[in-house]
């Protein structure tokens, strides 16, 4: 009798002990899911070296490889064990390995009994940006020396020709030329600054793409006249896109300038509008010196310049098509570029279609292919830009 009413009190303490326990997982499980879908890469190491735990971004970032840790984390994890002091390590690869991370940052910590955890972080990105900074500050440095340092031997030149009105005025000419040249670099280097993202870009609007064009037409009117080139336009489309006006303008003005600066004199110059997949295009067809096609993939890189010497004489800044690629990249838009020497260039600025339709009804849109003579892509995701 006892032994049953023992037996029934002990089954009903286990019982209701059970009922008391916390359902889900334990905190070692959660502990151990926090490490796997942690971003950064983790290794936990015993005394002897040996892996006790990692995740797979530690494989991605190649702290783990062929289930070892990277010797250079076995080394500083012996350090950390006899100092119990935290390490910071270099474990970016020895070699380049395509597209895998270029700089990695480890940190080793003590967790004690010779356990030692290193953590692993991507700074690719962070160094690649570094580098960019450096390249571009190192670049304008460069550019804004030469008409800085061309206005300053002009205005000597002014000095010791005081006397002689004829070299007076040669000399004055140059500085207003090297000045206005300067001047359209500065404002170009403020446009980009913009464009990336060190202001913020002003909110889209439905824009007409008819009155982007008539306005960019209005913008190199001049120029064209001077070149003695003419500027001819397919017929008024009605079509919209979401955008700033401003910067549309200016990007499509950037391509009609090339176009005309690169373009023998009484050569064709000419606009075209379609929709293509949702997309409108407005395409700038010249008839020009073309680009080669070793330096159309760079043509959009900052200060970049295919033809140097032709771009002196236009006075170029090498920023025009790096804007370009900007603001189309801030209307979710990108550049494309056709292009054979001697024959000409078709850029085509790619911009998503106003879905609200345009003035009245909506255009039908031309779904047509893209010609394959303008199939080469200059991908916008590209961290620099430049000029032709």
């Amino acid at each position: 009798m006892v032994g049953a009413v023992a037996g029934s009190l002990i089954t009903r303490f286990r019982r209701r002990r059970a009922e008391r326990r916390p359902t889900g997982p334990t905190v070692a499980e959660l502990l151990l899911r926090l490490v796997r879908s942690s971003n950064n890469g983790v290794v936990v190491l015993n005394r002897f070296g040996d892996m006790v735990l990692h995740n797979r971004r530690a494989e991605t970032l190649g702290l783990v490889r062929d289930n070892r840790a990277d010797p250079r984390a076995r080394v500083a994890a012996e350090q950390v064990v006899e100092t119990d002091e935290t390490v910071e390590i270099d474990l970016s690869p020895l070699e380049a390995r395509g597209r895998q991370p270029a700089a990695v940052v480890g940190e080793v910590r003590p967790l004690g009994d010779g356990f030692t955890v290193t953590e692993a972080v991507d700074h690719s990105e962070a160094a690649r940006l570094e580098a960019v900074r450096r390249d571009f500050v190192a670049n304008v440095s460069h550019e804004l020396k030469t008409p800085v340092g061309a206005i300053a031997l002009l205005a000597e030149a002014v000095l010791d020709a005081a006397e002689d009105t004829e070299e007076v005025r040669r000399f004055g000419s140059k500085i207003l030329h090297e000045s206005t040249r300067l001047g359209t670099l500065v404002t170009e280097l403020i446009a980009l600054s913009r464009l990336q993202g060190a202001e913020r870009l002003p909110d889209l609007n439905v824009v007409e793409v008819d009155a982007v064009v008539r306005e960019a037409l209005g913008r190199t009117k001049l120029a064209a006249e001077r070149a003695e080139i003419t500027i001819t336009t397919d017929a008024a489309s009605g079509l919209l896109v979401e955008g700033d006006r401003t910067l549309l303008v200016t990007a499509l003005s950037n391509l009609l300038e090339n176009a005309v600066a690169y373009s023998p004199a009484g050569s064709p110059v000419s606009i075209s509008r379609r929709i293509v997949d949702g997309m409108v295009e407005i395409a700038v067809t010249d008839r020009g010196i073309g680009i080669a096609e070793e330096d159309q993939e760079r043509v959009f890189e900052r200060f970049y310049r295919a033809d140097k010497a032709r771009s002196r004489a236009t006075g170029g800044t090498g920023l025009g098509l790096a804007i370009v690629k900007h603001v189309a990249a801030n209307h979710g838009g990108e550049v494309k570029l056709w292009s054979m020497p001697g024959t000409g260039s078709t850029f085509t600025l790619r911009i998503p279609v106003h879905h609200g339709g345009t003035n009245g009804a909506a255009p039908q849109p031309r779904q047509e292919k893209v010609p394959e003579r303008a199939s080469r892509l200059v991908s916008t995701s590209q961290e620099q830009g430049g000029t032709q």
